[in-house]
C-alpha cells in the first residue's frame, strides 16, 4: 500500500477513535431515536446508513413477502374456483415453497461470508421477480407446485424449457437468500442500542406487505377480464412490476459489510466509524472457515437453543395461516365480498406492525437491551388467543378479537435475530450459520406441520392448528426464551471470571519477571493481524 493511502487510513482510524464513543448515555431524545445521543459525525453516518441499508432491506423484504404471500390472496380471489382447487392444494403450494426456501438458506449465508452481498442478494431478488411473473400464466395446480418448488416442467412451450428449468431451479435459493442474509448484514453494522429497532423495522415490512397484498388484490381484482387475464393473474403481474426496480436498486445501494465496504455514499472515515463501532461491540469481522471453527460452532449451545427459539416463534404464529380470511369466506350471515375478505384480515398485520415497533423500542431503551420480556408477553397472549379459537364456540366479537390479537406474536422475529447477533458476536462465521440455521429450521418445520394441523379441508375450524399454535407459541416459546436468558447470562459470567483471571495473571507478570522477547513478538504480530 502506498504511503498516502496508509496515512489516509491511519487518519480515518484516528478520527473514528475520536468520534465513536464506547458508551452512550441515554436520555429522552435517545428513547425517541438512538442517533440523537450520538456525535454529529456519527449521526450523519447513521443517517446515510439507514437511508441506504435499512430502506433497501425493508423494501426488499416487502417485495419478498409480497411475492410469498400473494398465493393466499389469489386463492381466495378466484384462483380456487378457476383452477378447481377444492382439496389440500393450497397447503401443498405453501409447502412446496417452504421446501424450496429451506434448501438455500445455510449455503447462502455461508456464501455471504465469502462474497460481496451487494452482488449476490440483488441477483437473487431479480430471479425471484421473474418467477413471480411466471406464476401469472399457470393454469393448473401442478404448474404452481413446480414454480413454488422451484424445479420441474415447463407449463408453456417446449422451446423455452431449458431456460425455464434454470430459472425455476434458482428461485428457491433466491428467496431463501434474503431474510437471513439481510439480518446478517444488519447485525454487521448496528450496535446493541440500535439493533432491535433496525431488525424490527426491517421485519415489519413483512406485515406491511401482507396488508398491502390484501389491499392490492382488492384493487387488482377489478382488472379481471382485461388482456384475457383473471384478477388473481393480474396480482402476480403487478407484484412483479413493483419488485423489479427494487431488486435492481440493490446493486447500487447495498453496502456489503464494514470490512469490505466501499459504497459511493460513505466516506473512508465513515467506513472506519463502522469498523470501530463493531470493535466496541466485540463483533468480529469475516475470517476463514476451519475444521476447528466448524466443530466449535456445532458444539456450542448457541446454534441449537437459538434455533429452537426461532422455530417456536415462527411456527407458533398461526396468524401466518389464512385462517381469518377462510373464516370470512365461509361466513354466510353476513356474506362478505372478495374485497372485504382481502381487506379485513389486514387488521392482524396492522397490529403486528405496531407491536413489533413497541417491542423494539422498549427492548432497546427501557429494558436496556433485554430481548426476552416481549417474548413472554407475546407467548401469554398466544395461549389466550389460540385456546379460545380451539374452543371455537365463542361469541362472534371474540372471534374477531382473537384473529386480530394473533398479530401480537408476529413481532418477535427481529428480537430473536438481535439476540442471536449479540450472543454470537465473537465469531462472525458462527453468527452467519446460527442466523441461517434459525430461519432454515423454522421453515423445515413449516414445510410439513401445516399439512397435518392446518388442513384446508378442515377450514375454518382448524382445531388441531389452533391447539398446536397455543402450545408452540406459548409454553415452548416462553420456556426457550427463559432458557436462552439463563444460558447467556451463565456464559457471560464465565467469560467475565476468565477475564478477571487473565488480568490478575497480567498484573503478577508486571510485578515479577519481564515477558520473554519471543512472547512479545507474538503479541505484536497478533495485534497487527487484528488491526488488519
Amino acid at each position: 500500500m502506498s504511503q498516502p493511502r496508509e496515512q489516509e487510513r491511519d487518519n480515518a482510524v484516528q478520527k473514528a477513535d475520536e468520534v465513536v464513543a464506547k458508551n452512550v448515555k441515554l436520555d429522552w431524545r435517545g428513547v425517541i431515536w438512538d442517533t440523537f445521543n450520538k456525535s454529529p459525525e456519527e449521526r450523519k453516518f447513521l443517517f446515510k446508513l439507514d437511508a441506504a441499508l435499512l430502506t433497501f432491506a425493508s423494501l426488499g423484504y416487502f417485495i419478498k413477502y409480497l411475492d410469498q404471500s400473494n398465493i393466499n390472496s389469489a386463492f381466495v380471489s378466484g384462483m380456487k374456483e378457476d383452477l378447481n382447487l377444492y382439496g389440500n392444494e393450497l397447503n401443498i403450494m405453501q409447502s412446496c415453497w417452504t421446501v424450496g426456501y429451506v434448501i438455500g438458506q445455510l449455503p447462502s449465508n455461508i456464501i455471504l461470508t465469502k462474497f460481496r452481498p451487494s452482488r449476490w442478494i440483488p441477483l437473487m431478488e431479480t430471479i425471484w421477480t421473474i418467477m413471480t411473473f411466471c406464476l401469472s400464466r399457470c393454469s393448473t395446480a401442478k404448474q404452481i407446485y413446480v414454480l413454488r418448488f422451484f424445479i420441474g416442467m415447463d407449463p408453456f412451450s417446449w422451446h423455452i424449457l431449458t431456460v425455464k428449468r434454470i430459472l425455476t431451479s434458482l428461485k428457491g435459493l433466491a428467496e431463501s437468500t434474503f431474510y437471513p442474509g439481510m439480518q446478517y448484514i444488519i447485525g454487521s453494522w448496528y450496535r446493541k442500542d440500535e439493533l432491535a429497532k433496525r431488525s424490527c423495522i426491517f421485519h415489519t415490512s413483512s406485515a406491511i406487505a401482507t396488508m398491502f397484498s390484501g389491499y392490492l388484490m382488492a384493487a387488482v381484482y377489478n382488472l379481471g377480464g382485461k388482456g384475457g387475464l383473471r384478477g388473481w393473474q393480474w396480482l402476480f403481474i403487478v407484484d412483479g412490476i413493483i419488485s423489479l426496480p427494487i431488486a435492481l436498486a440493490g446493486f447500487f445501494v447495498l453496502p456489503d459489510v464494514p470490512e469490505i465496504s466501499k459504497p459511493f455514499y460513505l466516506t473512508k472515515e465513515e467506513v472506519a466509524f463502522a469498523n470501530k463501532r463493531m470493535q466496541l461491540e466485540g463483533r468480529k469481522p469475516r475470517a476463514p472457515y476451519t475444521k476447528a471453527k466448524v466443530k466449535k460452532i456445532f458444539k456450542s449451545w448457541h446454534v441449537y437453543v437459538l434455533t429452537l427459539l426461532y422455530v417456536a416463534f415462527n411456527n407458533g404464529n398461526g396468524g401466518a395461516q389464512p385462517v381469518f380470511a377462510q373464516w370470512l369466506k365461509n361466513s354466510t350471515n353476513p356474506k362478505y365480498s372478495v374485497g372485504q375478505i382481502n381487506a379485513y384480515p389486514t387488521t392482524t398485520y396492522a397490529l403486528a406492525v405496531v407491536s413489533t415497533l413497541v417491542y423494539a423500542w422498549s427492548s432497546d431503551t427501557f429494558l436496556k437491551g433485554a430481548r426476552w420480556p416481549p417474548m413472554i408477553f407475546a407467548g401469554i397472549w398466544n395461549i389466550i388467543v389460540y385456546v379460545s379459537l380451539a374452543v371455537w364456540d365463542i361469541p362472534v366479537g371474540w372471534h374477531w378479537a382473537c384473529y386480530i390479537l394473533a398479530g401480537l406474536n408476529s413481532g418477535l422475529s427481529g428480537l430473536c435475530m438481535s439476540w442471536a447477533h449479540e450472543i454470537c458476536a465473537e465469531d462472525n462465521e458462527e453468527r452467519a450459520i446460527v442466523i441461517g440455521s434459525m430461519n432454515e429450521m423454522a421453515y423445515v418445520v413449516q414445510a410439513w406441520l401445516p399439512l397435518i394441523v392446518w388442513k384446508q379441508t378442515e377450514a375454518p375450524e382448524y382445531r388441531k392448528g389452533f391447539i398446536t399454535a397455543a402450545v408452540i407459541g406459548g409454553p415452548l416459546l416462553i420456556g426457550t426464551a427463559i432458557g436462552t436468558f439463563i444460558l447467556d447470562n451463565r456464559e457471560r459470567a464465565q467469560k467475565a471470571r476468565k477475564g478477571e483471571g487473565s488480568e490478575m495473571g497480567s498484573e503478577a507478570g508486571e510485578q515479577g519477571e519481564t515477558p520473554s522477547p519471543q512472547l512479545l513478538t507474538v503479541d505484536v504480530k497478533g495485534a497487527e493481524e487484528s488491526r488488519a
